[in-house]
């Protein structure tokens, strides 16, 4: 299995520094760590962690700032409240704006293993690319495509696919970043380039559109005359 990237916001540089190596000496982590909200935004997006675990009480950006943002742009990412703060307003605030769990303050570092443990655990795409393949899941940024159902899954909610629109995402994730002639995408979906089939073609494009618009990472481009282009 993969390593676990994970980001550690907490204002406390020894604790964290503890943390940190304690994590790393699992033989299981790699740890990017920062000291407020602020930092971890930058951190977040330049580091891409598979898990982010936050105090609530930092200066310059709050725990609670810092997640509010990240959900803006990532619905996925499991993340794990540490903070000494666990009174019922705080945790309800914190489910409330996306986070999966709690820990409290002071913890071993086998129980915050545990607990990432148990969270990445719910989450069937995390691992090897190749062993989702073989499991009939499709990692499509944000999105997972579970290609048995054709149920396309972002945290809140999911979408029924068609086998049309199935058919066409996948060509498209296969041959993400490059351009799809839309005559050889009418051709292995449909075995044709009629009008009809064009037509139709434009109608399931832009329903996915709709379907991919909660993660603006993941885009459907159409060059006029060309083709269509996946940005993920």
């Amino acid at each position: 299995m993969k390593k676990i990237k994970l980001l550690l916001v907490e204002d406390d540089e020894a604790f964290a520094f503890i943390v940190k190596g304690s994590l790393e000496l699992l033989g299981n982590y790699e740890v990017c760590t920062a000291k407020n909200g602020f930092e971890g935004l930058q951190a977040y997006a330049s580091y891409d962690p598979d898990i982010i675990v936050s105090d609530i009480e930092m200066p310059e950006m709050s725990g609670f700032d810092f997640i509010k943002k990240v959900r803006e742009r990532d619905l996925r990412i499991p993340v794990l409240f540490a903070s000494g703060r666990t009174n019922p307003r705080d945790v309800i605030n914190g489910y409330e704006i996306g986070v999966d769990n709690y820990i409290k303050k002071p913890y071993l570092i086998e129980e915050l293993n545990a607990h990432i443990r148990a969270i990445l655990k719910r989450i069937p795409n995390f691992g090897n690319e190749e062993e989702n393949k073989a499991k009939g899941l499709i990692s499509i940024g944000q999105y997972l495509l579970h290609v048995g159902t054709r149920t396309l899954q972002i945290k809140g909610g999911e979408y029924k696919l068609t086998e049309m629109e199935a058919k066409i995402l996948m060509v498209l994730y296969e041959h993400r970043g490059e351009l799809v002639k839309k005559d050889d995408l009418l051709a292995e979906v449909w075995g044709s380039n009629g009008f009809f089939a064009s037509r139709s073609l434009d109608v399931f494009v832009s329903k996915l559109r709709k379907y991919l618009e909660a993660d603006k990472s993941v885009k459907i481009n159409t060059l006029r005359g060309e083709g269509l282009l996946m940005i993920v």
